[in-house]
């Protein structure tokens, strides 16, 4: 809690006030339970006290971001796009336009995205976005793809975003800029 310039408490407050929504977790040598109520109650959603377990730490903060990525509140930028699940919206806020998206075109992008521009398997997509059903093929997820495509690629012929790559999609998050 003892930053250079600010109280880590402090600084938790203000990002709170300033609408900033990410999970916090306080990584602290302070220990009493005062401590730890002081810090959650400043806003963060976790108080971890050192010494730590780095395992215990690293399931924490995927259980976070797990939670937020279900939250209203997860945004994630794609591209020239702020990806906005909750509202299945790619909104391109410097020329103010709105993309609707299907349940199942989030679902792909949701999982292409967390898979932190890692290739996936058509398979372990199909698994993902529409479970165990037989009836589902690879042909209806390229289906959903091309569709996808045509929405958000500014050429749909050579994707830049949602790339095909040997026996799968990766997406291209970065902003070009």
């Amino acid at each position: 809690m003892g930053l250079p310039d600010i109280d880590g408490r402090e600084a938790c407050r203000m990002m709170r006030k300033a609408g900033i929504k990410v999970p916090i977790i306080m990584l602290t040598g302070a220990d009493t339970d005062a401590d730890t109520i002081l810090g959650l109650e400043s806003g963060a959603n976790d108080y971890i006290a050192k010494p730590f377990r780095f395992g215990v730490l690293l399931a924490r903060m995927r259980a976070h971001l797990r939670q937020h990525e279900q939250s209203e509140d997860a945004v994630f930028q794609i591209g020239p796009y702020v990806f906005k699940p909750a509202n299945k919206l790619l909104v391109q806020e410097d020329k103010g336009t709105k993309l609707r998206l299907t349940e199942k075109e989030t679902s792909i992008l949701k999982y292409l995205y967390r898979a932190g521009g890692q290739s996936v398997s058509r398979e372990e997509l199909l698994n993902e976005v529409w479970g165990y059903n037989a009836g589902v093929t690879t042909h209806t997820l390229e289906t959903h793809v091309y569709r996808l495509r045509q929405k958000m690629e500014l050429d749909p012929s050579d994707a830049r975003l949602l790339v095909t790559e040997p026996g799968g999609y990766r997406l291209n998050a970065a902003k070009d800029d």
